[in-house]
């Protein structure tokens, strides 16, 4: 802990350190990309030709950036792990098949533990692109693809604790990344299916037919039937709405809470003998079982309705869902 003598003033300005660490690391930024070269197009390749993984090494703060490239590749279409080094030169380098395509990081391009791995490595037959911040480093010229990540100065004032340097080599992982999704095609939905818990995977995964009630749990009665007994219906299933059908299943109409007040402003409407045919909502806004969960909810949102009934191509009443039931599948 600092010293009470080294204690911040009040007038310390902290917004303006925060501010010229931005400004510092932006620059340093601009300065990579600017040397982003043909060694970027041969890594690039060399991970598409891989038949294996991307096995992403570092050690200290490089292992942190290659821990996170190594979970942002397999997130986007390229199969990758991180192994640490020092395990790696105790065992876990088994893991590594010839196969594989190795990223190793260090900054100097001399981490002892990073570079006890490489003889084995280049037995094994397998490709090395390193990322570090010095071309002549040992990492670098042993490699087969150098990717330069050297940046004009850390924005740790006392440019000790690695900061533009790791923002940098972040950097380089998400263009990588970023590089090989758009060359592979990869789309919306093969991000979703490799992140099924996450928001995204619940609006590209989750389907109609996952939220849906079907069976006795959907409302339904037929034309004849009386507006109460058609609240009845409506008060079991708990959905705020009934379906009108024949005795086919075919969808004739639908009547909803909304329309109950409407007929309860009536006069004409006699709520024990008006025919429920007589003040349902012909025609309305229907969606199909295999239909996104996220397509009812916006559905909903554009008619302002809160429940929907789902229909087959023939017209007949299959199931139905409410804005709980989207709640619940937290769609929306």
């Amino acid at each position: 802990m600092p010293s009470a003598s080294h204690a911040p003033s009040d007038s310390f300005d902290f917004a303006a350190s925060g501010r010229r660490v931005f400004a510092i690391e932006g620059e340093a930024l601009t300065a990579v990309a600017a040397r982003l070269d043909g060694a970027f197009s041969a890594a690039c390749r060399a991970i598409l030709a891989c038949r294996g993984r991307v096995v992403c090494t570092g050690m200290g703060k490089s292992g942190h950036v290659a821990r996170k490239i190594a979970a942002t590749l397999a997130s986007t279409g390229t199969p990758a792990f991180y192994m640490h080094p020092g395990e790696a030169a105790h065992g876990d380098l088994g893991m590594v098949t010839d196969a594989d395509v190795v990223l190793a990081l260090s900054y100097s391009g001399e981490s002892d533990e990073v570079l006890l791995l490489l003889p084995a490595l280049k037995r094994q037959g397998n490709v090395v692109l390193a990322m570090t911040g010095r071309g002549q480093s040992t990492l670098a010229r042993e490699a087969d693809t150098h990717l330069d990540v050297a940046v004009p100065v850390e924005a740790c004032p006392l440019q000790l604790a690695p900061t533009s340097s790791t923002t940098a080599a972040l950097a380089m992982g998400d263009a990588l990344a970023v590089a090989l999704l758009e060359a592979r095609g990869f789309t919306a939905d093969d991000f979703a299916r490799s992140h099924p818990a996450g928001a995204l995977g619940r609006r590209l995964l989750l389907h109609i037919t996952d939220v849906m009630h079907v069976g006795d749990d959907v409302p339904k009665v037929g034309p004849a039937a009386s507006i109460s007994e058609a609240l009845v219906e409506m008060s079991r299933k708990r959905l705020g709405m009934t379906a009108v059908v024949d005795t086919d299943n075919h969808l004739l109409g639908l009547y909803t809470d909304g329309d109950l007040r409407r007929s309860l402003d009536d006069a004409n409407v006699d709520l024990r003998h008006t025919r429920i045919d007589a003040v349902m909502t012909r025609a309305p806004r229907t969606i199909s079982a295999d239909a996104l969960a996220a397509e009812a909810a916006q559905l909903m949102e554009t008619h302002k309705i809160n429940a929907l009934l789902v229909t087959n191509r023939a017209g007949q009443v299959v199931g139905a869902l409410n804005i709980h039931d989207l709640l619940r599948a937290r769609v929306v």
